[in-house]
């Protein structure tokens, strides 16, 4: 099969790295359309909570992500000895990349809602958006040697989490409401503040895999689990005391202990991705796997199929049971979408048209998601 094919060759990848993409974009469908569909009567339950719950972290895992392939990015800019403002285009090409892709989502969003979604809806900052400016912002690291990278994206990242609250303190109604979208905490929006640290943390991971030799990197995971949950049990603790040195802190909004949180909990499941990956049988097709190589198709078709206006007459109406049924059967066509485009990439792109039919058509080279 095409899409085993295409996993076997992701294994020599750090193939982990899709199995975490994939899992997060299962529990994004759950979270979505439990808050689309779920009724208004029903949202104070304990299913809908605990979905809600889980539909945090995708957000977290995938800045995280790309973080890590951005600093594999920078890392083959650097060997390839490139000078200090080619390594810094090249980083900031990968954010105007996504800049790209996420103004387009959001057109593509506003036409087929039209005319009831607003204008406004194009400018939205989304999770896109954000990894487009949080890139902007750190295109400069692509200067650092990779060993120094680890070190400053990680200082970082703890500024960009530490600094949130404050932030937050300083939300001035005369700033203009696009850039405060993009800066500041809000429920609504994900803006640079903080959520922008989970990509400087994915930065300071990918560069120390860079500088990793295959045969380490086992030994690197467990260790890698080790000080994830550390973290993770002194950011409960300290968020636990009952001072604190902010002035004003909402722990679901800006709080760096909720970041340390979700930081502690990613560390965790790469590490528990890359044993599964490694040690219990790469040559497995893995549901996680697929969808994670096609994870911003995923993203992109089902956002439409949950909000849009396709079934706009069962939105806020179902009961628990009846959103349970709508993520399965949501689940099974986006692994189906998977599927057909990755046969679709391994088998039809490559086709050259000039040759006769009966020609054995080359499989292609294996294409991570972003």
């Amino acid at each position: 099969m095409a899409e085993l094919q295409q996993q076997k060759k992701s294994v020599g990848r750090l193939a982990f790295i899709d199995w975490t993409r994939g899992l997060a974009a299962i529990i994004m469908l759950q979270g979505h359309t439990f808050n689309s569909f779920t009724r208004t009567n029903l949202r104070g339950g304990g299913p809908y909570m605990l979905s809600q719950f889980a539909g945090g972290l995708p957000p977290a895992i995938f800045l995280l992500l790309t973080g890590i392939t951005f600093a594999f990015l920078m890392d083959s800019k650097g060997r390839e000895g490139g000078t200090a403002k080619t390594r810094i285009w090249s980083a900031l090409k990968r954010s105007r990349y996504l800049f790209i892709l996420a103004f387009l989502f959001r057109i593509q969003m506003y036409v087929t809602g039209y005319p009831t979604s607003p204008a406004s809806e194009i400018l939205r900052v989304d999770i896109l958006n954000c990894m487009g400016f949080a890139m902007l912002m750190f295109s400069p690291l692509a200067v650092l040697t990779t060993i120094a990278r680890v070190r400053v994206s990680a200082i970082v990242g703890c500024l960009v989490a530490g600094l949130a609250p404050f932030v937050s303190m300083f939300n001035n109604p005369q700033i203009p409401a696009l850039i405060r979208a993009y800066v500041v905490p809000d429920y609504n929006y994900f803006g640079f503040f903080p959520w922008a640290s989970f990509l400087a943390f994915g930065l300071s991971l990918g560069s120390i895999l860079r500088l990793l030799k295959k045969e380490d990197l086992e030994r690197a995971m467990l260790w890698l689990m080790a000080i994830g949950l550390g973290v993770g049990l002194l950011a409960y603790y300290l968020s636990n005391l009952p001072y604190s040195i902010y002035p004003k802190s909402e722990f679901w909004l800006d709080s760096p202990g909720l970041v340390a949180i979700k930081l502690s909990f990613v560390m965790c499941l790469l590490a528990v991705a890359y044993l599964w990956v490694h040690v219990g049988g790469s040559e497995r097709w893995s549901l996680f796997r697929q969808v994670g190589t096609t994870s911003l198709l995923v993203y992109w078709v089902h956002v439409e199929l949950v909000y849009g206006r396709w079934f706009g007459i069962w939105k806020e109406a179902m009961s628990v049971s009846q959103v349970i049924i709508y993520t399965i059967v949501l689940t099974v066509l986006m692994t189906a979408l998977s599927v057909l485009w990755t046969r679709f990439k391994a088998n039809g792109s490559n086709i050259r048209w000039s040759r006769p039919r009966t020609q054995q058509v080359p499989q292609a080279q294996a294409v991570a998601a972003d």
